[in-house]
């Protein structure tokens, strides 16, 4: 009786701790993720960011799924017919009443299509396969692009930082130059207001830049399959890919490898397949049966049946599917037609995108950088001099300043449009035709 009793107080104390039991499992996972987030931080460089990204990334996985659907349909385009058994209780007097009967029929049967339809509805759905193997191989080219992209946008965020926290100390030099100089009496107190107001300029700006790093950090994780918070560190520096000056080459590589080309080649693969087998609804399928007949008080008796379609309404099938499969291959041809002229267009628009990128950088490399430095060179010795003005030395630092931030801004669309350019050609930009060809 007690223990009945105890049983009862204890259950309602179990049913308001499960929610509290639910909370505390959340509360470990949310600590596992800021736990996460405040680790060392995951040093990669781009290729191995790519690398982790094909591996972990769930859009990927999805992609992966799919083939494996695709490729079951294969198994039940090349399956074989199964066979059906049938029984039957003849003479009964009743339907809930069948052993009243006086005769029982046990058979078995199968129907057996022509054997060339089987292969080909096979074929069919293994040229489905083969296009969602295209459509996978493109989701992996996109995230690859995708990641590099992410990958220098992080590296992009955090030369800005740079080039602010230089900004930053050019700033300051100048307040210490000018209050040295209004010490001596050679300045207005207006001069050291103008370089303060730099100084706390440079300082917001880095707070903004501070929100652009973070959520380049979290797109990047996002393509890698982790938490968002994650901590994570770019290994490399942002460089000057070089750009393929053999443009004719590259279009060549793009007609062979891209995936969308090599998809719809593989769906009307497909569709000459159904083609051909709407075009055989004249061969009949054979429906073959074979029962044993039992009559109370006589010998068994043994049934064997045969049965044949007859297309005889063959209009419908002209008209129907024949028709149809056929205007599905004209459909694909067409397709064919605007997705290869798709392919040309992209390849050319990555390519002169990459062309400009480049020369905008060397342009910005060996002009403008230099002359800014050179003009804010001048202008801040001859303010320590007593020569120039503060507003002059102020205006040299913030073109030096946005010099800088062109720079690093070129170079991160720089190197996105050769990563969109790799992406456009469908291989690595150092392959040549030949070597697909062979593939």
């Amino acid at each position: 009786m007690n223990i009945r009793i105890f049983a009862h107080q204890l259950l309602p104390i179990l049913v308001a701790l499960s929610p509290l039991a639910a909370q505390s499992r959340g509360a470990t996972r949310l600590r596992a993720q800021l736990q996460d987030s405040t680790s060392a931080p995951l040093r990669l460089d781009r290729n191995e960011a790519i690398t982790e990204a094909l591996a972990h990334n769930p859009t990927l996985a999805i992609a992966r799924e799919q083939i494996a659907q695709a490729r079951a349909r294969v198994t039940q385009g090349y399956a074989l017919p199964e066979p059906s058994i049938s029984a039957s209780a003849l003479g009964a007097t009743g339907f809930a009443h069948p052993h009243t009967g006086n005769e029982t029929d046990v058979g078995v049967g199968i129907t057996i299509p022509f054997p060339n339809k089987i292969i080909l509805r096979g074929q069919a759905a293994k040229s489905d396969l083969g296009t969602f193997d295209e459509l996978y191989i493109q989701q992996r080219q996109l995230i690859a692009s995708q990641t590099a992209q992410a990958y220098d946008s992080l590296l992009v965020a955090l030369r800005h930082r740079e080039d602010l926290l230089v900004s930053k100390t050019l700033a300051e030099d100048f307040v210490r130059k000018t209050e040295a100089r209004y010490n001596a009496g050679t300045v207005a107190k207006l001069d050291i207001v103008k370089g303060q107001v730099d100084v706390a300029q440079a300082e917001n700006d880095l707070i903004a830049n501070e929100r652009g790093i973070a959520n380049a950090r979290a797109g990047l994780n996002r393509l890698l399959g982790r938490v968002l918070g994650a901590s994570i560190e770019p290994a490399d520096t942002l460089g000057v890919p070089a750009v393929p000056p053999d443009f004719d080459r590259l279009e060549k590589l793009a007609m062979l490898s891209r995936p969308e080309l090599r998809g719809l080649q593989r769906q009307q693969q497909s569709a000459r397949a159904n083609a051909r087998l709407a075009q055989q609804y004249f061969l009949p399928d054979v429906t073959v049966g074979l029962s044993r007949n039992n009559i109370y008080g006589e010998d068994p008796t043994y049934t064997t049946s045969i049965g044949i379609d007859l297309p005889i309404f063959f209009w419908q099938h002209q008209k129907g599917e024949v028709a149809e499969a056929k205007h599905r291959q004209l459909e694909l041809n067409e397709s064919y037609r605007d997705v290869l002229a798709q392919v040309g267009q992209d390849l050319r628009n990555s390519y002169a995108t990459a062309s400009t990128a480049l020369r905008q950088v060397q342009f910005l490399a060996d002009r403008l950088v230099p002359s800014a430095e050179e003009q804010y060179r001048i202008a801040s010795s001859s303010y320590g001099l007593g020569g120039s003005s503060a507003l002059e030395v102020i205006d040299a630092q913030r073109t030096l300043l946005d010099a800088r931030n062109q720079y690093t801004t070129a170079l991160g669309a720089l190197n996105d449009a050769v990563a969109d350019l790799q992406r456009a050609t469908g291989a690595p930009l150092d392959s040549t035709p030949d070597e697909k060809s062979h593939e």
